[in-house]
């Protein structure tokens, strides 16, 4: 995620940054240019992350030789008529633009730090985003099937392993996800707390500063309850089938959804598009909501305990988590130093085969449940093993014998295309 965010947030900022200055061509490529600001920008950022010095020449034309190359790309995407559709473009930016909404806190914020609306920054970055999906696409077209046989995986094994050196302790997990429920009283407190704020408003008193006051969606409580223009497909179906019936400035009756009650007003409809506002009063839990769950997974670690039955039926059976449920609960293989420290405490002290007590874990601000982890296997701290290791060590092979064939491509493309560097 951070990698991504930084991704993000260089397409942004060199966007941006490079309007600020009256910059210098350093090269061409086709009919694109590369900006000194640019460079710079990339050499700076890069710079920080690999704790190299920016000033050394050799890493500054390395980095402009990265440039060209992605220029490069991109005209052969031009030329190959790789199509991008607005819908991805869309999905591309606004999922950027709740990066840069998540890192810093508020929309209000990430505006004072650009200097420019929200709206502004989409259509500052719409042309970017394009062209880095279209890169992205062709080179997935040209190289996602390259991969290496197995002789050729031992062969790169035999001349690599002594710079493969340790590889971290690894661990397989699934786990049990159980959401708090709300008992039927503290719902009824939720509703009640909704229809008494909309009856408010419809007795005249401000909808953006009810918002503000009561809503619990911290993503537009700022902004008076707003939503922005938004797709069919993006809310829950409950708040949906309410939006699209209402009338342009009409509000909806208490609706509710997963996240809670929700009070809607439609602002503008434009076809499949919907620009509202809302109030969300979420359904709160209480402690013997939470008891209740504690001791329903407790009970299932019991019974797994007594050989009566297998993780994985439970977890098909019980678990909340949709997404892992199908699949017996199962998380997946990871290194122990990519797990966050709820998964860390939890699975740190297990043995092989063990599960671990209910424990709490948070997935998003202010919403958590309570989740049993099952530690199926642990591969201790090792040097690399063919035997052991292979799908890694094939990973690695695949991504290097990707390489050969992108630099080769390179030199292919530079060949038919014009570029220049002019400095």
């Amino acid at each position: 995620m951070k990698l991504k965010l930084i991704f993000c947030l260089a397409i942004l900022c060199t966007t941006i940054y490079s309007q600020e200055v009256i910059d210098k061509i350093v090269a061409v490529v086709d009919d694109e240019v590369i900006l000194k600001s640019e460079l710079d920008f990339q050499v700076n950022l890069l710079a920080t992350q690999r704790n190299v010095d920016p000033n050394s020449a050799e890493f500054k034309q390395a980095v402009l030789n990265s440039l060209v190359e992605e220029k490069l790309v991109f005209a052969q995407a031009n030329l190959d008529s790789i199509v991008v559709s607005d819908e991805e473009v869309n999905q591309r930016i606004d999922y950027q633009v709740d990066m840069f909404i998540q890192q810093y806190g508020s929309r209000e914020k990430v505006e004072e730090i650009y200097g420019m609306s929200i709206e502004k920054i989409k259509r500052e970055m719409r042309d970017d985003v394009r062209k880095n999906l279209m890169v992205q696409r062709l080179r997935e077209k040209n190289f996602a099937n390259v991969e290496v046989s197995r002789r050729k995986v031992e062969e790169f094994f035999g001349k690599y392993k002594d710079s493969l050196g340790v590889i971290p302790e690894k661990v397989k997990i699934s786990h049990i996800y159980r959401n708090p429920q709300a008992s039927d009283e503290v719902k009824k407190q939720s509703r009640q707390l909704a229809q008494a704020i909309l009856d408010s408003i419809k007795a005249g008193t401000d909808f953006s500063g009810m918002a503000k006051r009561y809503s619990e969606d911290p993503g537009s409580a700022a902004q008076g309850g707003d939503l922005g223009f938004v797709k069919r497909g993006v809310f829950y179906p409950e708040f949906e089938s309410a939006a699209f019936s209402l009338e342009t400035g009409e509000m909806s009756d208490v609706v509710e959804s997963p996240a809670g009650f929700h009070i809607i007003q439609l602002i503008e409809k434009r076809g499949e598009s919907l620009h509202t506002r809302h109030i969300l009063i979420k359904i709160k839990t209480d402690d013997k909501a939470d008891l209740k769950t504690i001791d329903f997974l407790s009970e299932i670690r019991d019974s797994l305990l007594k050989k009566q039955g297998t993780f994985a039926e439970y977890a098909k059976k019980y678990s909340e988590d949709k997404e892992t449920a199908v699949f017996g609960g199962e998380l997946g293989t990871f290194y122990m130093n990519q797990l966050d420290k709820t998964l860390l405490d939890a699975v740190s002290k297990l043995k092989e085969g063990e599960i671990s007590f209910p424990r709490r874990i948070e997935y998003a601000p202010g919403n958590y449940g309570y989740h049993i982890v099952y530690l199926e296997s642990r591969v201790p701290q090792h040097k690399a093993s063919l035997e052991q290791d292979y799908s890694e060590i094939k990973r690695i092979a695949d991504e290097y014998k990707k390489q050969e064939k992108y630099q080769e491509w390179i030199g292919e493309l530079k060949e038919k295309i014009f570029w220049e560097v002019r400095i």
